[in-house]
Formats: C-alpha cells, structure tokens, sequence
C-alpha cells in the first residue's frame, strides 16, 4: 500500500503491484464502485479492456473504469510494476483480505465468493486458462 483511504479522505487510494514475468495479475473482472488508473512503472503490462488489448510500458497510463471487465497481466520476460490509484478508496482493503485468506489461489472459494460481494466484485475465474494460452502467462514461477 502506497497511500491509503485514510491519508486522502476517502477520495482515492494509491497501490503498487509489481509482478514477476509473464504473470496474471487479475482474470477478467469488474468493479462495481471504483475505477482504476494504472501508470507502468516498470517492465510491460498487458490489459484486456472489454474487447480490446493494450500493451502498456513505463510511463504510460491504462485506464479501468468501473463497469468495464478487464484482466491485467506482465507481458514480458523481465518483472513489472504499476502503480495504481483506485477511486473512491476501500477497494483497497480486499487486497489485503485476500492476502490474509492465503491469496487467490489459496483462499476457500466460499470465503472468496463473500469478499467479491462485500467489495461489489464480479470475478470470472473460469478466464485464466484463456489469459494463459493467448497471452503466454505463468501461472507458477518456473522451477529452478
């Protein structure tokens, strides 16, 4: 966490993602309540965006309104990084609770489930093999 809910009235929150290569950071899902603004800071990002594709590099800005499905994930061989701001703030406490639960991989889907509901999240898990095949995503670090 860059700059929660707490440091800006509740107006946004800053987050910071980085992902090693080749990594799905989100299947196809939609918010509800928030839209996101993810600014590369390091490596390339890749974005489905409704039915478009994007590839984002440093400096450049991938915008996700609310509404909108989209998936996001690093699309190169070397690790990645966005900063994100998430507007209005509180999305950001489902990272955390995630986390908490052992993450997405991890988590019960019961308890998954109720946390896309509490945070107005439609999730399509059933996305990832298709993220993985059309983009060549790593769902595991590769064994050393």
């Amino acid at each position: 966490m860059m700059l929660p809910a707490l440091e800006t009235g509740g107006r946004f929150s800053l987050v910071e993602h980085p992902m090693p290569p080749r990594a799905l950071g989100a299947p196809l899902h939609r918010h509800s309540r928030e839209d996101e603004i993810s600014l590369v800071v390091e490596g390339e990002v890749g974005a489905m965006l409704g039915d478009e594709v994007v590839i984002a590099r440093p400096g450049e800005v991938i915008v996700k309104p609310r509404g909108q499905w989209h998936a996001f994930w690093n699309a190169g061989d070397a690790p990645a990084r966005l900063a994100e701001i998430i507007s209005p703030a509180g999305f950001e406490d489902y990272f955390r609770e995630v986390i908490e639960l052992g993450g997405p991989a991890k988590a019960p889907p019961a308890e998954l489930g109720r946390i896309y509901e509490k945070y107005g999240l439609e999730m399509d898990r059933s996305s990832v093999p298709m993220l993985v095949e059309r983009f060549g995503l790593l769902l595991a670090p590769p064994a050393r």
